[in-house]
């Protein structure tokens, strides 16, 4: 694993191995200790150089231009090169010292078992987030049989055809039209590209998915579903329990639910607790306004379809399925585009609010070159 990881980040191999080094004395110190506030503090230490680790790199650019900018400055601070995956080995380095001070896993004796949890190349740079629970006692013992290998590479093809060939496929159909001056795109075209891009998103993301698992599960490792049909969703808090699993649980655990989760008696609280999930989401996925700004869109619908009972209702309705899946694409349009400006012009095309013609010449060229591919996706 460490091999594969140095073959694309030689230099930062050295920040994934100084976090696991400091989670596993301090998940050490955890199973030692005997007073809760010792315990407390080891974790608290654990938890809080990951998550520095993870801000110095992905995060201090990102806050130190933004107020630059909210003082008008032109000066702008170059972010640092970030190290492949650490969104993802920090957030289980979080879940191993986490689960160890809660007793959901014994803390490893030896430094490369950890160092196998953490650095495990299938899931390593593009996930699913493994919580260290439910694969503590398979690193310490495993049994590979030839039905898991064989099934495991089964699922590895799945996942690897579903990136492959409609993933990039629908890429084109996206790259080639958000490129595109505004003057150019039909309203057609942008629901067309919209909806392809959400359609790419889940083959690239859930076809890693399924090439982590089957190649953890060729050496006797196994994961949990990170996708279960999200597109079969009758409302957008059925989606997101369909959708990137392993991230919605991790923040729920480890966030949702030390915050109170949803048992606080004030409304102003749950909304206070979803919003903090939600924002703390999109800075996860980037370190981009438009990616802020695409959780707290999230945190919207979620806020609305909870307090009003709507979830509930339109679950229960078949224009439950047309509802969900149009407000997950209106919002994923948020993180495609390349900037706050360039969403907004963006829906208005999508929403003939810019003078765009519904249909042109150039929508039926895209149709032609690439219907087949948006078809079987």
């Amino acid at each position: 694993s460490l091999l594969f990881y140095a073959w694309g980040e030689p230099i930062w191999i050295v920040a994934m191995l100084a976090s696991t080094l400091v989670n596993w004395v301090c998940a050490g110190m955890i199973s030692v200790c005997r007073g809760d506030a010792a315990k407390r503090g080891w974790m608290i230490a654990g938890v809080g150089f990951a998550g520095a680790l993870l801000f110095v790199f992905k995060y201090t650019a990102f806050f130190a231009n933004s107020f630059l900018s909210l003082f008008g400055a032109e000066a702008r601070v170059a972010g640092l090169k970030l190290p492949i995956g650490i969104s993802f080995f920090t957030f289980q380095a979080i879940s191993y010292i986490v689960d160890v001070y809660r007793g959901h896993g014994e803390a490893q004796k030896h430094f490369l078992g950890v160092c196998l949890y953490i650095s495990f190349f299938p899931q390593l740079i593009a996930g699913p987030i493994v919580r260290y629970e439910t694969v503590a006692a398979e690193i310490k013992g495993r049994t590979e049989t030839l039905d898991d290998f064989t099934e495991g590479a089964r699922r590895f093809m799945v996942g690897l055809s579903k990136k492959a060939i409609l993933a990039n496929s629908l890429a084109l159909i996206v790259d080639s039209i958000f490129a595109l001056s505004p003057e150019k795109v039909s309203v057609a075209m942008s629901w067309y590209a919209a909806i392809a891009y959400l359609m790419q998103v889940y083959y690239d993301f859930s076809g890693y998915s399924d090439m982590a698992i089957g190649l953890g599960r060729m050496f006797g490792f196994h994961f949990l579903e990170n996708f279960t049909f999200p597109f079969l969703s009758k409302s957008v808090t059925e989606f997101w329990r369909r959708w990137h699993i392993s991230l919605c649980t991790w923040f729920r655990d480890y966030v949702f639910f030390p915050l109170g989760g949803s048992r606080v008696k004030s409304k102003i609280r749950l909304l206070f607790n979803m919003f903090v999930v939600w924002s703390l989401t999109g800075l996860w996925h980037g370190a981009e306004w438009t990616y802020v700004l695409w959780g707290v869109g999230f945190f919207v619908v979620l806020s609305i379809e909870k307090l009003t009972g709507l979830g509930k209702w339109v679950e229960k309705h078949a224009v439950g399925h047309l509802y969900a899946m149009f407000a997950v694409v209106v919002v994923t349009v948020l993180i495609r585009s390349e900037s706050v400006a360039a969403a907004g012009d963006f829906y208005k095309t999508m929403f003939g609010l810019s003078g765009a013609p519904l249909w042109n010449p150039l929508s039926g060229v895209f149709l032609r070159e690439y219907g087949l591919f948006f078809a079987a996706a």
